[in-house]
Formats: C-alpha cells, structure tokens, sequence
C-alpha cells in the first residue's frame, strides 16, 4: 500500500497523465527550452494550493516578482496568496535591506544563496514549493559537480519536509544532453518541448520521463498555451475506452445507397469514401448524417478545407437543410485551421463530442486537411488508427473523406489510409453518351456483406440517386472507366426538371 498522499498539479490534463497527480512530499524537475510554458505549468501547481487553503512559495533566482505577476496577468490570474522569494540584482544583501530579500546573485558564493533560499522556507513553512531556475543555479556554480552536490544539498534539506517540490530547468548552459545525475536525484522528471515548424504557430508537447511508483501515461502529449493556462491533451488510449452499444446499421434515407453497404453501414464503423474532387463525396457523407440529425442523434462535422457557409449553400442545393438541425443543437460543425492545431487537441475535440454531447456520427472533411495538421505521416497513420478505434469502442458511425488527386486518369492519394478503414467507398467520373457522369462502388467492407456491382451515382436538388447495376464497364478501378453498354440503365433528369 502507498505511503503518499496524491495531489493534484492544478492541471487537469497533466493529472489523467499522471493518473491523478503528484505524489506529495516529493522532489520534481520540470525542465524545458524558455517558451515551453514552465512558469505558467508552475503556476498553476501553486494556485492549485491556494485553492486548498495551502501556504505556496515561488523561489525565482531570476525574474522579479513583477515580471512574474505579469505572466500571472496575461492568463487572468493573481499573485494573491503566493509567497515570493526573488533573489534579483536591485538590492545589495551586505547592507540595511537584507530582510527584503533582495540580493546580487553574482556578488555571493551559491553556498549562501542556498543558505538564504532555506531561511526563507524555513520562516514560510510551505506545502508547495516551486524553485526557478536551476539555471541560475548551474551559473552560479560554474562547475558541474559543485552544482550537482548543491542540488543533492537542496534535496537533503526537503527530505522529511511535508513539501512538494518542483525545480525548474530551462536547460540553458546544460549543453546537448540532459543532466542523467540531476534527473536521478529527483522522484520524477517532466519535460516540456516547443517545436518551431516551417509555416504555422509552434507546437508544444510533453512527456513525463520518469515518476517513481507511479503507472503514468507514457510518450508525449501535445500541449497548447492560451489565456487561462496550459491545456495538456493527453494521449489517447482506445482501449480504456470502451462502451457497450448495438451494431445496427445506419441509414441514409436512400435504399439504393444503404444497399451497397449491405444495408447501411453498422453502428462503430468507419467508411473511407474516396474518389476525385466534386465526384460527391462529401454529398454522401452529409446524407447520413442528414438522416441522423432527422432521428434526433448529436452529429459533428470537423471540416478542415471547406467553409463552413459553403457547405451550408451546397446542402440546401441538393435539399439537405442541416442548417435547422445546427439551430437546434443537434448538429455541430466546427472549422478546423490545420496550421493551428496539433493532432492531440483534435484528438481532445473528438473526445469531448463524444463524451459530452454524446455524438454518434461523425465526418472528418477532409485527411488532407488532417495531414497537414501533421507533417510525419507515419505518425499520422497511428493518430488516426487510434482516433478511429477510440471511436469504434463508443459505437460512433466515422466518415472520412479523402480527395484523390487528379480527376480523370490514374490517381493517386496523398495519404494511405484505406487498410483502417472497416468500409471503402469509390466514386468515379465516366463519360456516356456524350455527358460526363459518376459511378459509384463500395470495394471493402469489414461489417458484412456489400455488393460488388458499380451504380451510376446523381445529384441534384432533390437529394442523391443510385441507379441500377451497370456491367458494360472496362477500367473503372485503372480511373479511366470506359462504358460499352447501352443507354437503358443509365440515369437521366427527374421528370420535374431537378
């Protein structure tokens, strides 16, 4: 049995990380490159004891207690029960001020800043503690085993202390490697990155490198700085969350379509519908969902190229009002800049569609949109692997959208993705009779039976049509269909003119 009490960092994603916090007691580094947001993660562990009714402190050897107010500022916070300790260059120590607090840290030996920096905590008594930086620490000492028995040092004096610890390190003048020494002397190790990507804002992400008796959530975790704080989004994991649900198929409100997926995909499926740019497939994704919306179930549509006033013009051009079910609450479509956003805060999206408004289907428009929000793709494939079976274990109905490039000819994807899919849609452009037209065929379906035949495959204001089996076909999966049959079973306008 644990002989620790549990607290939490303040941070509600750090802790599902942690799998509920911190163990208490305890000496932590908190270490990352200036901008990765250590003050603000630090902050938010101190205001956290506040909120308990806990005595904090703030050690900074290098910022003031303005500049730090400032930070706390920015995010709508205070410094409005903080202990702070600056040891800053505005006052000399060796004069009627020492009691401010106020030092040269370059004028004295580090033996007595550690001195002091104890006093301090001793004269505070407090439950949390957060010591910035080691950085200045490592100058001050100018010797890497000076340094490291200083560290040891600080250590021995809050072993049997009831406080928490966090010291942090921005790494400079650390050199290349981490410090293996430093990271052994403490009970567990965060480490934050920011990553500075060709076009878009930077990306930030952490990991937890080490915590002693602690079955954390390992590898990294995108992270996100805004007014407020740093939201961490921790990794999803599909197989702890798993629902019981009923696999009924889903139907679109058009018999023909449902037909070529034996009858409509099943509840927990993905359907990859793949095809050229306006071959109709975004038009097939929103006729599912359409029919949801109609039965009452909470959708969401993530549309990352299109606007969202263009998709509303196109479904009332082919009859789909979605627009009275966003009204209603019961749709949600959320416009996705994949510049801005990491694949785990969209992956956080997702989840609070599901678990929140409770979603049961869901269209993503489109992968190349989410590639971008990407640049390795290999890591892509596994974020969407996982996002699709997170997905699948709460029974929501995935459609994915992924444009091919080219319209005629052979044709290409920029993002493999087919083999995750449960269902595999294909549309393509062929020409009879003088006019060019769609066909529509369904290659892959892991729920059950499908039907291998290729439909002709229309839309106009009424709504999506599906015609009759066409076998007069040559090179339809090549991307160059040739139709050699006759007119009968081809499509022509509805009788009122659509």
């Amino acid at each position: 049995m644990s002989d620790f009490q549990i607290i939490s960092t303040g941070n509600p994603g750090l802790d599902v990380v942690l799998r509920g916090g911190l163990p208490s007691s305890r000496l932590y580094l908190l270490e990352g490159a200036p901008g990765s947001g250590k003050t603000t993660l630090a902050l938010q562990f101190l205001r956290e004891g506040v909120r308990n009714g806990e005595r904090v402190l703030y050690i900074t050897l290098s910022e003031t207690r303005e500049e730090l107010r400032v930070v706390a500022w920015s995010h709508g916070w205070d410094l409005e029960g903080f202990d702070v300790f600056e040891l800053e260059s505005t006052e000399n120590i060796f004069g009627d001020g020492r009691e401010q607090s106020i030092i040269h840290p370059w004028e004295m030996e580090l033996g007595e800043t550690i001195r002091l920096i104890q006093d301090e905590v001793e004269r505070v008594k407090p439950r949390r503690i957060v010591f910035d930086s080691l950085s200045e620490m490592r100058l001050l000492a100018q010797d890497p085993l000076r340094y490291r028995r200083q560290v040891l040092a600080l250590k021995q004096f809050f072993s049997g202390r009831d406080m928490t610890v966090i010291l942090v390190d921005d790494m400079t003048g650390a050199g290349d490697a981490r410090d293996a020494h430093l990271h052994s002397l403490c009970h567990g190790v965060i480490t934050l990155e920011r990553l500075t990507l060709e076009f878009g804002a930077a990306r930030r992400r952490m990991q937890v490198q080490k915590l002693r008796g602690i079955d954390f959530i390992a590898g990294f975790h995108d992270l996100n700085i805004r007014k407020g704080g740093v939201d961490i989004f921790p990794r999803l994991i599909a197989a702890d969350h798993h629902a019981e649900f009923s696999d009924e198929p889903v139907k679109s409100g058009v018999v023909e379509l449902d037909n070529l997926l034996g009858g409509g995909p099943l509840r927990g499926s993905s359907i990859l519908i793949t095809g050229p740019a306006g071959s109709g497939k975004t038009t097939i994704a929103l006729q599912y969902l359409y029919a949801s919306c109609e039965q009452g179930e909470a959708c969401t549509i993530f549309e990352f190229d299109e606007r969202i006033g263009t998709l509303f013009f196109r479904a009332r051009a082919f009859g789909l009002e979605i627009d009275r079910h966003v009204e209603k609450g019961c749709l949600d479509i959320q416009q996705i800049d994949p510049a801005e956003i990491s694949p785990g805060e969209f992956a956080a999206r997702v989840r609070q569609e599901v678990e929140q408004r409770g979603v049961r289907l869901i269209v993503i428009d489109s992968l190349n949109g989410y590639l971008a929000a990407m640049p390795q793709e290999q890591q892509l494939l596994l974020q969407m692997h996982e996002l699709l079976s997170y997905l699948s274990q709460k029974g929501v109905v995935t459609f994915l959208i992924n444009p091919q490039q080219g319209l005629v000819g052979s044709m290409s994807t920029s993002l493999n993705i087919s083999y995750i899919a449960d269902a595999v849609v294909l549309l393509r452009f062929f020409e009879a009779g003088g006019r060019i037209r769609k066909a529509i065929s369904v290659i892959k379906n892991r729920s059950g039976m499908h039907e291998d035949a290729i439909r002709e495959f229309r839309i106009d204001k009424e709504g999506v049509r599906v015609g009759e089996p066409l076998t007069a076909f040559r090179g339809v999966l090549t991307g160059t269909p040739e139709y050699l049959g006759n007119s009968a079973p081809l499509m022509e306008d509805r009788a009122n003119g659509a």
